[in-house]
């Protein structure tokens, strides 16, 4: 079983960056695929972005191309989600996620407790 923890968020404003971290442990973090999601107050969770398990192939959620960039470093078994030009619609608590398989879509099997990221407009 994976254990996850988030860390990284915070408050910044309008424009400014944040880089979110994801460690792992207790599982096989380089053999999983993994995810950010994020849910912001009174809204479903949404996906973020994904990446395979050797970080061959990813995938960004519309609302987010070009501006956030995901990440893993399998040697550390962490996962990154850098974002740039933040917006306020961004604020959200963000999610990591893992799961086995080839797809990078579906249901993630492992969840973090979440980091809040506020942006101030």
């Amino acid at each position: 079983q994976v254990q996850l923890v988030e860390s990284g968020g915070g408050l910044v404003q309008a424009g400014g960056s944040l880089r979110l971290s994801c460690a792992a442990s207790g599982g096989t973090f380089s053999s999983s695929n993994m995810g950010w999601f994020r849910q912001a107050p009174g809204k479903e969770r949404e996906f973020v972005a994904a990446i395979s398990w050797r970080g061959g192939r990813t995938y960004y959620a519309d609302s987010v191309k070009g501006r956030i960039t995901i990440s893993r470093d399998n040697a550390k078994n962490t996962m990154y989600l850098q974002m740039n030009s933040l917006k306020p619609e961004d604020t959200a608590v963000y999610y990591c996620a893992a799961k086995g398989g080839y797809s990078l879509f579906g249901e993630y099997d492992y969840w973090g407790q979440g980091t809040q990221v506020t942006v101030s407009s």
